[in-house]
């Protein structure tokens, strides 16, 4: 089995990557990524990317067709992260994660691709009252980021994709422990604080509804929706993927980590305006056709070793939100730098080859 995997040098790729290699001894694993967090590792024993075969560098907006051949399922982590990135830069995040995904799996399915795994998000669903939500209810996108998500679903389920089996992963609200750490991610934040300054700060007022996902967990659905075939689901298929019983509200993560992390003081901003970004999620569609690949990371095992984690690297940076670990500061210190240009490609170098492929 030969596997790309795009944006692998993420924050869920070094995961993913551990995954397939034990899960799939034997597969050529094969890694594509622009390199703008390789460097915010956590202190591994080794590169994550010792366990593909090989790492290519280079933009998903110019992968060219030939990484796509013999290829027999692709991966498609690479995105602008999260709702702050596409607010600041709104074009470029309608650029990689609608018009290169689109291009991407039409590219793909040319290629003869077997199977396509499209890394969306349940914040597409946005505000939404009235109880958890499934696939066929309504979405409400209210950020660029999720309405990119939408958006290459829409495109993409218009779209002749041949015999192609298109699996379009709704995540729940990523967490947990990695090789490239996010702490930009609400339970992972939570943690950070009550480790480095033994306060939480929520600046809600606790309200909002988030369901929850290891990032361990993604890398078992991940596998699921790479091996899944048409008749699991049909051909092209958008799922929900988390489990029904990980819905929490804020202040209750908060709550969580206050319980793992004894003398840490909560504080929840009870005269803050509710956070529009509320929603409960449905995952019984998944837990019906993925029985064997649902989370098995509770809250608790995810603030346990996060907590560990963090502790085993000597994490103690009050500053946290400065660091590498906090994706928006490390784009804008590249493009501070001259390193990246306003649309996020990687400035040409004075001297030695292009970075892009």
């Amino acid at each position: 089995m030969r596997v790309l995997i795009t944006g692998n040098m993420g924050y869920v790729g070094p995961v993913l990557t551990r995954h397939l290699r034990r899960k799939y001894p034997d597969a050529e694993l094969i890694g594509y990524d622009a390199g703008f967090f390789g460097h915010a590792l956590t202190g591994p024993a080794a590169l994550p990317e010792t366990a593909l075969c090989s790492q290519a560098f280079g933009d998903t907006r110019d992968l060219p067709e030939t990484a796509l051949q013999d290829v027999d399922a692709v991966v498609h982590l690479a995105a602008i992260s999260n709702d702050p990135m596409g607010k600041e830069f709104e074009d470029v995040t309608t650029a990689v994660n609608r018009t290169a995904s689109v291009n991407l799996a039409k590219m793909a399915a040319r290629a003869g691709v077997k199977n396509f795994v499209f890394a969306s998000s349940c914040s597409m669903y946005g505000a939404a009252e009235g109880g958890p939500r499934k696939e066929t209810d309504p979405t409400n996108p209210l950020t660029a980021y999720a309405k990119s998500k939408i958006g290459t679903e829409d495109d993409l389920r218009a779209a002749d994709l041949g015999d192609m089996v298109f699996t379009s992963l709704r995540f729940a609200t990523a967490c947990g422990m990695s090789d490239r750490l996010r702490l930009d991610l609400v339970l992972n934040d939570f943690v950070a604080c009550a480790l480095t300054s033994g306060e939480i700060t929520v600046l809600s007022d606790g309200t909002p509804w988030r369901p929850l996902i290891d990032v361990e967990d993604m890398a078992r659905a991940i596998d699921w929706g790479m091996t899944r075939d048409a008749a699991n689901g049909g051909a092209w298929l958008a799922v929900n993927a988390g489990k029904s019983a990980n819905n929490y509200q804020v202040r209750g993560l908060a709550e969580a980590v206050q319980k793992q992390v004894p003398g840490t003081k909560v504080s929840i901003n009870t005269d803050a305006p509710p956070d529009k970004r509320s929603y409960q999620v449905d995952f019984a569609l998944f837990e019906s056709l993925a029985p064997d690949h649902l989370p098995q990371v509770d809250l608790e095992l995810s603030i346990a070793r996060l907590v560990e984690g963090l502790r085993g690297m000597g994490f103690a940076d009050v500053d946290f939100r400065n660091s590498p670990f906090m994706r928006l500061n490390m784009l804008r210190k590249h493009l501070a730098s001259g390193r990246l240009d306003s649309m996020l490609y990687w400035a040409k170098p004075t001297q030695g080859g292009d970075l892009r492929l």
